[in-house]
């Protein structure tokens, strides 16, 4: 990897307040400067090629199989949000685009895919899974080119994500009876899955791979933010043979989601996505015999006690919120600090946010990546405008954004309080909020004073406080002494409003089954 040295001045923070004041302070004590900042490795650009990859201009919705232009004739175009360059025009599905997909994934279902032996339903996922691993260096910059997470989360994190969860359902698809001893399990029909923006093919994987090793069709909607690595993956769909009608993928905004759960032929709602959305699809489901399973919206707390590894628990505050820009529904976007470490943390956190790299997805050296959309890069403004109004100090590093494109630099919040807006709301960026708490049980009792559900971490050296801890807390994933660790293997969702129901893991098969 090409390097070139450079001397530089010690890094510096700005910090703001409420009443708009700035204050530049250094990011280490004064006797740490020179052994830190003296002379430092800076990486040259390292881009990614992207120049081999073979986008269309304009993508079709996939039904029965085929490409095929929407009724409406109407599309939008991809953004993206590192460049705002337009990277195609995407199909925008009406409500007789979801009913052909709907009829298409009905008659799947009932000539071919129900009645297939589980063993034959597993051969096609397993080869799904092979056509990912060997496409994997082009899915991962398409990720990254439309949704606009660094290279190294892409390729790293997500692709190998993708083929595990297809990988690991295959295995299931002859042993759903060994799932559920006592019971047999048979598949509901049509499901419909709507899926987010922050991890489009993983979400795709999380929801396809279970549905269909059940025997179940499906119809998909994509984000309208990021929809070309669904269409890249319909693509795999053909070169794996599926039977045509099996999975179904149309393209749009809120109406064609809608359309999907309204159909009155669709047996089970998978939904990933806001808790307002969330709780309209609930009540339109409501007194329908559609199941429905809803991964929601979360504000996860991280835990650091005073015999906690504090750099291990730093690097891990910094992987769960900074390098996956804040996307993660269960990114760590809450820091409570017992009272005795806080100034110690504070000073490596500012340290460490001090370092990271903002620019190019594309560049393996970025640790951060673009805002997914204005849109959003607006939310996340508006909430840390209302954080400095409410009296809380914010911390950023001083460094320069691209000039094009949605950036947001690492930041965090301290004097924060249960009150604020920023440590209640879902801010979907590289922002976090640092609260202090003084005992065990204060700190889960601000770590459940939310009304979401989903994650939350802890770090300690003890392990029977780790058990302790946990058995509190009111969060359906809850890693110690690590964090943002996936496994196909292991069931994730929520409690309160993150929603209902588990995906991955044995869990997962459950809402996609019907058990006798």
């Amino acid at each position: 990897m090409a390097r070139q040295k450079t001397v530089r001045r010690a890094e510096a923070v700005v910090v703001r307040n409420g009443n708009g004041s700035r204050d530049e302070r250094l990011a280490l004590p004064r006797s740490e400067r020179r052994l830190n900042f003296g002379d430092k490795w800076s990486y040259a650009p390292a881009p990614e090629a992207s120049d081999y990859i073979k986008l269309r201009s304009r993508y079709p919705l996939f039904i029965n199989g085929k490409f095929v232009a929407p009724k409406s004739g109407r599309y939008f175009d991809s953004i993206n949000p590192a460049t705002e360059e337009n990277l195609a025009e995407i199909a925008e599905a009406n409500a007789k685009d979801v009913a052909a997909a709907v009829s298409s994934a009905r008659r799947a279902y009932e000539k071919v895919w129900r009645k297939m032996p589980g063993r034959e339903r597993g051969k096609y996922l397993y080869r799904i899974a092979r056509l990912i691993q060997e496409k994997a260096r082009e899915l991962a910059v398409l990720e990254t080119m439309d949704g606009g997470k660094t290279i190294k989360e892409s390729r790293d994190i997500d692709l190998p994500l993708v083929a595990a969860h297809f990988f690991y359902y295959a295995g299931w698809a002859d042993k759903l009876d060994y799932a559920f001893p006592g019971r047999r399990a048979e598949p509901l029909g049509v499901a419909g899955q709507i899926i987010p923006w922050n991890f489009p093919l993983l979400m795709a994987a999380w929801k396809l791979a279970p549905a269909l090793a059940c025997g179940n069709a499906v119809v998909l909607k994509p984000a309208e933010t990021t929809s070309i690595t669904a269409l890249h993956l319909a693509e795999i769909f053909q070169q794996a043979e599926l039977p045509d009608g099996v999975v179904n993928i149309v393209t749009g905004a809120g109406e064609t989601g809608r359309a999907i759960v309204e159909h009155p032929d669709v047996d089970k709602i998978a939904f990933t996505g806001s808790t307002d959305v969330g709780k309209r699809i609930l009540q339109s489901v409501a007194g329908t015999k559609k199941k429905l399973t809803l991964e929601l919206g979360g504000k996860a707390a991280n835990i650091i006690f005073e015999d906690a590894p504090l750099d291990q628990a730093v690097e891990g505050i910094i992987s769960g919120i900074y390098f996956n820009q804040g996307h993660v529904c269960c990114a760590g976007s809450r820091l409570l600090v017992q009272e005795g470490v806080f100034p110690h943390v504070i000073r490596k956190l500012r340290d460490r946010i001090s370092t990271l790299r903002v620019g190019n997805p594309l560049d393996k050296n970025s640790d951060i990546g673009a805002i997914n959309s204005r849109m959003q890069l607006e939310k996340i403004c508006e909430l840390v405008d209302s954080g400095l109004k409410q009296g809380a100090e914010l911390v950023q590093p001083r460094l320069r954004l691209p000039a094009k494109g949605y950036w947001y630099p690492p930041s965090f919040f301290t004097g924060v309080t249960a009150s604020h807006r920023i440590a209640q709301e879902e801010i979907f960026g590289p922002v976090l909020s640092v609260m202090t708490f003084r005992t065990p049980e204060e700190a889960v009792e601000r770590a459940n004073n939310t009304a979401y559900g989903l994650s939350a971490g802890v770090w300690t050296d003890k392990g029977s406080k780790i058990f302790k801890i946990v058995s509190k807390l009111r969060a359906g994933v809850v890693w110690a002494n690590t964090y943002n660790k996936f496994d196909p293997t292991s069931p994730f969702g929520g409690y309160k409003e993150s929603g209902f129901g588990r995906e991955g893991g044995l869990h997962g098969l459950l809402p996609y089954v019907q058990l006798t």
